[in-house]
């Protein structure tokens, strides 16, 4: 897939001071900054890290948001939770 065909599916705010937020070798899409799966199951690369104590969700390393192949899986992961 390429960006153009999936325009509405891809946004990159290079302008945003956090740009990109992830490393990563492909243009980061910014249309989920905040991840919609943060709270719930993530099919992505997250790893859960001791914080103060307690258990918390580290997406440093995921970039499964933000790759514009993914678009049909999350919103298809987002409507099942509806």
């Amino acid at each position: 897939m390429n960006k153009v065909d999936n325009s509405s599916r891809f946004f990159a705010n290079k302008e945003c001071e956090f740009y990109p937020c992830h490393e990563s070798e492909e243009d980061i899409n910014c249309l989920f900054c905040y991840c919609p799966l943060y709270f719930g199951d993530c099919p992505g690369d997250y790893r859960m890290t001791e914080k103060n104590g307690r258990m918390v969700k580290s997406c440093k390393q995921c970039v499964f948001p933000h790759k514009a192949e993914n678009y049909d899986l999350l919103m298809s992961i987002l409507r099942s939770k509806i």
